[in-house]
């Protein structure tokens, strides 16, 4: 595609209202994007075609919708490199992290192409002669997805991918800074034969088109994933209109260090959840809650990686902390880095930002940082990673749960009986044993507890439960 990018709707390109820009986060010199944005007669008119395809796409048999699915994988998987270069210019994650979220995507593709060959009902003994008794999962009609810039191809995918499988047609919206990726997606959808109107891609900004997506009574259902502000404001719209949503949002994740663990294995682990995509990840490590006489430990492990991991342009090989998305978030975390100072916390690497252009924080450490700081409950993401001591394994579990989030926790030890009983008092959605908080296996559910998330879960066989719902029949004989 030439010229700018635009909304695709009803199996047309299509204009949208005023051009803007994206640029490459490592270089906002660099132009890497027009973009053409959707206003809310845009935006409605994606839902009305949605709404017109979906009865002849929910008519489609199953096998047939994953067969698109996987050709949708198959073109994707030549392109792996082209889309990985792209995402990481306009969102700026290491070339070998993006690449590794595009295949991470082909992945899903599949995996949901597979599911439509599973069972998708079950048949009862009916207490009455001769009746068949049995139920189906089916599609719930449009759904809208609403998409973050941090993984602006993998969470796309294990949200369109199950919508498309079990019959729904899917309006996105994506990340207003990530438009390309997701040009990329739908252009593999398109050419593995999608029909037109069944997956439709608005690109606008929250304000122009996020009402009318969220509030249009041909809406049945919202799948988002971003900021708890923005998602739990997507809640109070759409619940009264007795849409079915789905949201996942922040998270302040802890990684646990008991004393008897192996600090050099720790420390690895608690930096790459740290610092990799430069703390952008929802899952990412923020808080280090370690027993006292592991601090000094774990500290000066940690300070070593944060210092000799290259910062840098995204697209050289050997760096390992690329840029944060934008000049915004560049603000908001060198702000969060002042809070910990002022909290208390004792700096003992990073704390600032690269010299020269491009939006980059070094990785940065504060040990002695209070539990009930403002540093330590509130989500910063970004590279920046606090070490909170901890008097015992029981009081380290206790400031592990002592936050409004419960997306994902891991806890370092060699004790198999300590570690099975983190993973049952650590109210997370997801809880890790000798691992980083960041990073996920697709075939597993996905998700969080308290405000990190509306109680759903994506991802593996548990997606079907949000993207269908029951029907129950009753067959009795004729007479």
């Amino acid at each position: 595609m030439t010229g700018a990018l635009r909304s695709y709707v009803d199996g047309v390109w299509r204009d949208g209202v005023r051009t803007v820009v994206r640029t490459d986060p490592a270089h906002p010199s660099t132009v890497v994007a027009e973009v053409s944005l959707a206003d809310a007669v845009l935006a409605s008119a994606a839902v009305l075609a949605a709404r017109k395809a979906f009865a002849s796409w929910r008519a489609t048999p199953a096998p047939a919708r994953g067969e698109i699915l996987r050709r949708a994988a198959d073109l994707m998987e030549h392109q792996v490199e082209n889309i990985g270069r792209d995402l990481t210019r306009e969102e700026g994650k290491t070339i070998g992290e993006a690449i590794g979220e595009t295949r991470r995507a082909v992945a899903i593709l599949r995996y949901y192409a597979g599911q439509t060959l599973e069972p998708d009902g079950e048949t009862y003994p009916s207490a009455t002669p001769d009746f068949l008794l049995y139920t189906k999962r089916e599609a719930l009609g449009v759904v809208v997805a609403i998409t973050p810039w941090n993984f602006p191809i993998a969470i796309p995918a294990w949200k369109i991918a199950p919508a498309l499988a079990y019959g729904n047609a899917v309006v996105w919206k994506p990340a207003e800074l990530v438009p390309l990726t997701a040009v990329h997606f739908v252009q593999a959808l398109i050419e593995a034969g999608l029909p037109e109107g069944v997956l439709n891609l608005v690109l606008g900004s929250s304000a122009d088109v996020g009402n009318v997506l969220v509030t249009h009574p041909d809406v049945d259902a919202i799948t988002f994933t971003g900021s708890n502000a923005v998602g739990r404001a997507v809640q109070r719209a759409a619940i009264p209109l007795g849409k079915k949503v789905q949201l996942e949002l922040g998270g302040k994740n802890p990684a646990v260090v008991l004393a008897d663990a192996d600090l050099d294995h720790a420390a690895e682990q608690v930096a790459r959840g740290a610092f990799l995509s430069a703390g952008q990840k929802c899952t990412a490590t923020s808080r280090v809650i370690v027993e006292r006489s592991a601090v000094a430990g774990l500290s000066e492990r940690l300070a070593e990686r944060a210092r000799s991991w290259k910062v840098g342009d995204p697209l050289a090989p050997d760096t390992i902390v690329g840029p944060l998305v934008s000049d915004e978030r560049l603000k908001s975390v060198l702000s969060y880095i002042e809070v910990a100072k002022a909290d208390g916390g004792r700096l003992v690497a990073g704390g600032g930002r690269l010299d020269g252009e491009g939006h980059f924080v070094r990785p940065t450490i504060f040990t002695d940082v209070p539990a009930a700081s403002r540093a330590s409950r509130e989500e910063i993401f970004g590279p920046v990673a606090l070490v909170v001591p901890a008097e015992s394994g029981a009081e380290a579990l206790a400031i592990a749960n002592d936050t409004p989030f419960g997306l994902v926790a891991s806890l370092f030890t060699r004790d198999l009986g300590r570690a099975l009983a983190f993973a049952r008092d650590m109210r997370a959605g997801v809880v890790k044993i000798n691992q980083e908080t960041a990073g996920l296996e697709l075939q597993l559910p996905f998700g969080g507890t308290k405000d990190s998330s509306s109680g759903s879960r994506e991802q593996g066989k548990a997606a079907r439960e949000f993207f269908t719902e029951w029907k129950t029949i009753y067959l009795g004989p004729p007479g």
